[in-house]
Parts: structure tokens; C-alpha cells; sequence
């Protein structure tokens, strides 16, 4: 009996022993079956969403070059560094290391890494724009949760030279101030995208799918020559400090092309380090700031006169006595002159004589021909911030104010303006339209002064030059010049302040047949 039971006993154990391993099995299977099938997708999906990234590439921005293929403005590699803090061991000597080589405060990136841990997050940035030396010091210390993220930064070669008509970008590589800004599309091309694997430690170990082809942005050549906008930039800068001015903008044209062979202002900024910059440095003035011209606009006077046919170069106006009395208020000339030519009038720059030219023209017509000129309007070249400036047209023009805006008061315009309308009257009275790309073919312009008036006012325009002339003392060996001088007094609080006034140059040469137009205007010298 005892037998018996014994062997019945040691049946049931192995059964049971088989059952429990069957069921064991059967679960086993059935987990597998769980996973594999029914849960796949989810856990699937989990493990992508700690190994699979997608990873951006940065597009590599268009490069920036003058007329001749000098770089004005390129993208160099650096490197953005960056932690996840749920990974990264904040110990002393790691945070330390750190530190010294990123050159950070050691309680500030402390408290940086301590203030993101705490809100959970993964991805932290601890320096932007590392140069790769930098980049491959940190990369050598293999710490488990600091990453390298490869970005492009903009250098300028020039710096200040053409800062202000280059601008700048941000630390995204997005254009913030002038033609970065206008042609910041052109210029930026597309980012690419790329699915990879990564390991725990952040190391890319698969490359499963390129999502977006990357597209490096166009490049862009100026109409600038390099070397003229240095020179120009150097006399600027140079006049403005022995002048204690408070600033100036200075113009080239090309007269035939109506390419902006040189753009500069003072005071400028270096778009290299903008740490420390006034925001009020970053204007172009030449195109932004607006002024009263003052006699430069005589030209323009006598143009409109000698368009009726009434006047002549040779016509004489009786200045005398250096006074004349227009509704309430009296206009004089520095000095007195007597009877002198409508060419002397622009060689003295005889306000007097001006204005008793203008009072005898059609009310309309010197309005008219400015407006030809393009003043009151934009000049077209798309630059962010540009000024049309204002030329208003009366309903009922009041002598006072015809007087006035025959020697350049009660009109504002830019300094390219200024630049532009000159460029007219040395091209034979045809305007072509502004341009700061380079062109390979001369465009098509509009005609708006009778070829044979703008040559007869180039011809008067040299005697500014002679002696006796606001500019008797400029001379440029081998060139003959023509051109006008100007001041204006600075309107504030409806007054004009004597003390505060703008002076302008604009000259064009050789006079015969004129190739540059340079404007130069200095506030407040």
C-alpha cells in the first residue's frame, strides 16, 4: 500500500511539474505573440522615440561679394554645444573642465544646468558659435550628455567699411539689417533633414533616411567696387572727425549703369561684434536719414530756367543790394555781388539771384522737373528703411515758397536721392534706375532734361570749381569737375537753428563726359 501510494504521490508532482512547465511555455508564447504582433507598432514606436532622431542640417548661406568677386560677407563652420540633463553627470570637476574651455562662469553654468534639470527638459544649449577648435576640445573630453550640433556664422571682411549696407544676421543665420535682410531668401537655401539611430550616448550609429535634400542658398554680387568703397569710407570717416560732426553719408554713382559703386555713414558699426552696439549706428543713413538740401538744389533752379527758354547761361540777374524782401521775410546773400550771370548765380550760389529767377518762372515748373527727378519718391532699390524724402505740390504756389524751394528749403531728400538727380544731369539728362547688383549691360533709361540743357548745365557747373566759387579750392589733378556746394540750416521747433546746419557736396567727373557722381553730406559739422 505504502508502494502504491508512494508511486501515485510521484505521478501527481510530475504531472504537475509538466502542467506548470507547459503553462510556463504557453505564457512565455503568449507573451511573445503580445509583443511581437499585437504590441509591435507601440513598442515600436517607444523604441524609435529613444533611438530614432531626426537630425537638421544646417543650409549653408549664399555668399555676399563686390562687383569683382571679393567677399563682402561668408558663412564660416562653428559649432553650437548642448547638453541633455537627464544624462550629463553635474559633477565639480566635469563643470569645471566645461567652463574653462567654453570660458564660462563656473557658478553660472552650474546654475544654468540645475534650473533645466529641474523642469524636465532634454535638450539645453551651453554656447553657441564655437569655433571648432573649441568644438573638438570638448568633443575629446567624451562626457556622456554633451553634444555638438555643426551651425554656420557669419564673418564680413570688411567690417565697418560696408557694414551698414551688408547688415548682419542673428545666431539663427536670419538677416536682420540691410541687404542680409532684403535678400535674406536668395541668400539662405534650404536646411536639410535626416533620420538617423543613435546610441545612449548620443553617437549616431545609423543612417536610416534622408527626409530633405539640403540646398545651400545663392550668392550675391554687389555693385560695389571694394577699393572705392574703402576710400570713400576712409575721407568720410576722416572728415567727420576733423569736422566734429555728428554724422555723414557719402555716395558713388556709376553715371551710365546706375550702379551704387560705394555706399558708407558715420558713425558706422562692425557687424563682426555687435556686442556693445547702438542700435542708432545700424541705419544707412544715406538712404534712411532725410535733410533739406540747401543749394544743391540751385542746379535743378536753373535747369527748370533755362527750360522755358527765357534764360540763358549768360542771362544777368541784378543781385543788389545782397537783399530781397519776399511776403514778411528777407533773403540775403553772404556777400554782394551785383549783376551777375545765371552761371555766376550757381558759382557764388547767390540766393538772391535764385530766388528772383525762380519768381519769374511758371509756378508748376520747377515742382515739375524735381519731380522728374525723382525726388518725393523711392528710388527703387528695395533696401529695408529707404526714405522717399517729400517734395509737396501746392495747390496755390506762394511766392515765399517758390523762393525757398529754389535754394533747397521746404523739400527733404536722401542723400542717393541727391546722388541719383545729379547722375541724371552728367548722363545727358537721362535717368537709368539705381541699381546695387551688378549689371553687364547699360539699361535702357528715361529722358527727362533735354540733352543739350544738361550739357550746358555741366558746363555751368564747372565754374563752382573756378575762382571765387564754393568750391574754388577743390582740385583733382587731371580731371576737370563740375558740382555744387550746399548748406542748410536745421529746422527744430518749427525754427531754424543757426547754429546747427548740414553741408553737401555732390561732383561729378570728368565734366565733358562724366563717369562718377560722388555725394557727400555732413550734419552737424
Amino acid at each position: 500500500m505504502k508502494q502504491e501510494s508512494d508511486i501515485t504521490f510521484n505521478s501527481w508532482r510530475f504531472y504537475f511539474l509538466i502542467i506548470f512547465i507547459l503553462t510556463v511555455v504557453a505564457g512565455l508564447v503568449a507573451r511573445v505573440i503580445d509583443l511581437s504582433i499585437v504590441e509591435r507598432h507601440f513598442l515600436q514606436y517607444q523604441g524609435d522615440a529613444r533611438s530614432v532622431r531626426v537630425l537638421n542640417e544646417s543650409a549653408f548661406r549664399g555668399m555676399i561679394t563686390d562687383r569683382n568677386g571679393y567677399p563682402l560677407a561668408i558663412s564660416a563652420s562653428v559649432f553650437s554645444i548642448w547638453i541633455n540633463p537627464k544624462e550629463f553627470s553635474a559633477n565639480p570637476e566635469t563643470i569645471k573642465s566645461l567652463a574653462m574651455i567654453l570660458d564660462l562662469k563656473n557658478k553660472n553654468l552650474s546654475a544654468l544646468i540645475e534650473k533645466n534639470k529641474n523642469k524636465k527638459r532634454v535638450f539645453v544649449y551651453l554656447k553657441r558659435d564655437v569655433s571648432p577648435v573649441i568644438a573638438n576640445q570638448i568633443k575629446a573630453l567624451k562626457l556622456p550628455g554633451v553634444y555638438l550640433q555643426q551651425d554656420y556664422k557669419r564673418y564680413y571682411p570688411e567690417g565697418e567699411v560696408a557694414g551698414h549696407l551688408i547688415g548682419f544676421t542673428n545666431v539663427d543665420d536670419h538677416g536682420q539689417e540691410g541687404l542680409e535682410l532684403a535678400y535674406n531668401d536668395w541668400l539662405s537655401g534650404v536646411a536639410g533633414k535626416e533620420k538617423v539611430i543613435r546610441d545612449r550616448t548620443g553617437r549616431v550609429i545609423d543612417n536610416l533616411e534622408r527626409l530633405k535634400e539640403q540646398k545651400p542658398g545663392h550668392d550675391l554680387v554687389l555693385s560695389i567696387n571694394r577699393r572705392i568703397q574703402y576710400i570713400a569710407y576712409r575721407e568720410l570717416l576722416d572728415a567727420v572727425k576733423k569736422n566734429m560732426a555728428v554724422s555723414g553719408s557719402a555716395v558713388v554713382l556709376d553715371v551710365k549703369t546706375g550702379e551704387i559703386l560705394a555706399m558708407v555713414n558715420q558713425p558706422s558699426f562692425n557687424p563682426n561684434n555687435m556686442t556693445g552696439q547702438s542700435k542708432d549706428h545700424f541705419r544707412n543713413r544715406a538712404m534712411t536719414d532725410s535733410f533739406e538740401p540747401g543749394s544743391t538744389m540751385k542746379s535743378f533752379s536753373a535747369t527748370a530756367a533755362l527750360e522755358t527758354g527765357q534764360y540763358t547761361p549768360d542771362t544777368l540777374v541784378d543781385t543788389a543790394p545782397g537783399w530781397i524782401h519776399v511776403g514778411n521775410h528777407t533773403i540775403h546773400d553772404e556777400h554782394l555781388k551785383g549783376v551777375i550771370s545765371l552761371t555766376q548765380i550757381l558759382q557764388f550760389s547767390s540766393n538772391v539771384g535764385m530766388t528772383k529767377v525762380a519768381l519769374t518762372l511758371p509756378p508748376e515748373r520747377l515742382w515739375d522737373l524735381l519731380h522728374r527727378m525723382g525726388f518725393g519718391e523711392p528710388t527703387g532699390t528695395g533696401f529695408p528703411g529707404e526714405q522717399s524724402g517729400k517734395l509737396v505740390n501746392r495747390r496755390v504756389w506762394k511766392p515765399l515758397a517758390l523762393a525757398t524751394l529754389s535754394f533747397g528749403y521746404g523739400i527733404s531728400v536722401t542723400t542717393l536721392q541727391l546722388a541719383h538727380a545729379y547722375a541724371t544731369l552728367a548722363n545727358d539728362g537721362v535717368m537709368v534706375p539705381l541699381s546695387l547688383m551688378r549689371i553687364e549691360q547699360a539699361p535702357e533709361g528715361t529722358r527727362v532734361v533735354d540733352k543739350k540743357i544738361a550739357q550746358r548745365m555741366r558746363d555751368m557747373l564747372k565754374s563752382v570749381f573756378l575762382k571765387g566759387g564754393t568750391a574754388q579750392f577743390i582740385h583733382v589733378p587731371g580731371y576737370t569737375l563740375a558740382g555744387k556746394t550746399g548748406t542748410a540750416w536745421i529746422s527744430e521747433n518749427k525754427s531754424y537753428q543757426k547754429h546747427r546746419y548740414t553741408s553737401s557736396f555732390i561732383g561729378m567727373s570728368p565734366a565733358d563726359h562724366p563717369r562718377v557722381v560722388v555725394a557727400v553730406v555732413i550734419h552737424e559739422p
